[in-house]
């Protein structure tokens, strides 16, 4: 049985959590900086949980 390939795409855009929560970074939030307001750059920081609809998709593809 050969092993199952993570997607190479996925595993740079998301993470599980200990309790199994897939999380993202927010977009807009990568470059450019001196363009934007401090507050929305402030904004930005913390990273959100993925969308439950599309949850069990991302978790087939990190091989989860």
């Amino acid at each position: 049985m050969p092993k199952n390939k993570t997607h190479s795409g996925a595993k740079k855009r998301f993470r599980l959590t200990g309790s199994g929560k897939v999380m993202r970074e927010r977009a807009h939030h990568v470059h450019k900086f001196e363009e934007r307001a401090k507050r929305q750059t402030r904004r930005l920081v913390p990273d959100v949980v993925v969308a439950k609809a599309d949850e069990k998709k991302i978790k087939r593809l990190l091989g989860k």
